[in-house]
Parts: C-alpha cells; structure tokens; sequence
C-alpha cells in the first residue's frame, strides 16, 4: 500500500509521461526555443514561456472507498481496522506558448499521450520512480528523490486517468481562483489513490466480541 508521497508521486509519473511524449515526438523541433513541462501553480509560470504544465488543482475523498474497514473502533475507542485514505486526484494541464500555434501544438501532443496512457500501471510508476533523473545523484530534488519510498505501485487499485469535462464558466472560475490569466487548458481526474494509515490497529481477543474489545 502506497505512503503519503503517493499524491506527489502521481503528480511525478505524469509529468514524465509528458515529457517522454514531447521527446518521443520532436516536438522542440516545432517550436522557436526550448520546451520545458513543469509542476507548478499557474501563477509561477512565466506566460512568455514555451511549455506544459501539469496543476494538481483539487483533492477529494473517493466516495467508492469511504466506508471500507469501517466500523474500525470497538465499545473502547481501541481500533479494530485501519481504512486506507482514498483520493481522487484532480489535474488541470495547461500549455503555454511563445509563438503563434506552440501551445496548440504541446496541448495536442499533451492530450494524445494521456489517451493513450488510461492507467498509470505499475511498471510504469517503478520505472520512473525508481530512476529518477540524473541517477538519484546531487542533480536531483530531494522531493524527487524522496518518491522511490512512496510504494505507490504496489497499491492495490490501478490509477485510472480520464479527461473531466468542465464548461467554460468552470474555467472561468478556476482560473480566476488560480490568479493566472487564462491559457488553453484541460481537466484531468485521476483515480484512485490509496494512502495506508499509520496508526496500529488491535486484533480482538479470542472468544471476545470485537466491539468489546
């Protein structure tokens, strides 16, 4: 069961899958510099800049996964089971471009490798936080190099991700929370992620009624 750097490393894998589909396709040759994919609050992105974003925006419980374990305390107040915590995870990607037609051209390749990527599968999340960047060496982010201890693959429930229709008033609003001016954009649910709990639980005693503890 994955850890509480599950949710930032959900956030890693698909930032990888963005920058594997901008290399895989050349697509820095259609652009008039450097394409740089990033992770970070739109209103720390320079608009002058050629390149994806990818926004964890929103995080909710999954409803499918809320009652599972329960009840998890006896008469005592002792726990009896730990539910994991389980997250839908909700992403607004977003490119930016430099010159006529380069956002256009990253959202489209953006868009087709998420398509073509609907779960998040286990090889694919050892791969890329087992190896980070430059070897795990002094080149790379702590953050980043934490995420190899996230067990985030050997969590029971596959990752699904799947583009969220929002309307253009939806937009509206969430950029305008955002702070940031509007660039082309869309949604992304991802589902679901499963933290495990920390705190010990108490198997009942035999011959016991579990709610007695």
């Amino acid at each position: 069961m994955s850890n509480a750097l599950a949710i930032a490393s959900v956030t890693a894998v698909l930032k990888y899958l963005l920058e594997d589909a901008l290399v895989n396709n050349s697509a820095s040759a259609a652009m008039s510099g450097s394409v740089r994919v990033s992770a970070l609050a739109p209103d720390r992105i320079d608009n002058d800049a050629t390149q994806l974003n990818i926004f964890l925006y929103h995080a909710a419980p999954n409803a499918g996964w809320r009652n599972t374990g329960l009840p998890s305390r006896n008469r005592s107040g002792g726990r009896m089971a730990n539910p994991p915590l389980a997250l839908d995870l909700y992403y607004l990607l977003t490119a930016y471009g430099k010159e006529n037609f380069e956002a256009e051209i990253l959202l489209g390749y953006a868009m087709q490798i998420i398509h073509e990527t609907p779960v998040l599968t286990r090889e694919l999340i050892r791969k890329v936080l087992a190896a980070p960047p430059n070897g795990g060496g002094g080149g790379v982010a702590p953050a980043l190099a934490a995420l190899a201890a996230s067990d985030l693959a050997e969590q029971v429930e596959q990752i699904k991700v799947t583009p969220q229709s929002l309307t253009i008033e939806e937009l509206s609003e969430l950029w305008a929370a955002l702070q940031a001016n509007y660039r082309p954009s869309v949604a992304y649910h991802v589902s679901v992620v499963l933290i495990e709990s920390t705190f010990p639980s108490h198997a009942p005693l035999v011959g016991t009624d579990a709610r007695d503890g």
